[in-house]
């Protein structure tokens, strides 16, 4: 199978469950319900993990940032939060340049 950045794009939108930063620690947890994060993470602070993995990039576009997957994958969560093996093609490839992207609503 042929991974494409396309792919890669889809599996970063699949991505399951929220994350907050616990303020007590200084560390993203995450979680798979947004009320089970507790007094430690404030409310605005939560965020799905598909759109965690996204930052503002170039323009209007948003970058696909390897850091902050990595922060996923340190959790040893992957089944749960859904890493697919495009998202693990992506982190393996080090020497080809992040994904930048146009993201837009799609209403289903």
């Amino acid at each position: 199978m042929r991974i494409t950045s396309q792919l890669i794009c889809q599996a970063a939108d699949q991505l399951k469950g929220f994350v907050g930063l616990n303020r007590k620690t200084g560390r993203y947890i995450v979680r798979f319900s947004e009320d089970s994060f507790g007094m430690d993470v404030a409310d605005d602070g939560i965020i799905p993990v598909s759109e965690f993995v996204w930052a503002p990039g170039p323009g209007q576009g948003m970058t696909l940032k390897r850091e902050l997957i990595q922060l996923l994958l340190n959790q040893n969560i992957d089944d749960r939060i859904n890493v697919t093996e495009p998202l693990r093609v992506y982190m393996s490839r080090g020497d080809v340049p992040e994904i930048s992207a146009v993201r837009s609503l799609v209403q289903g």
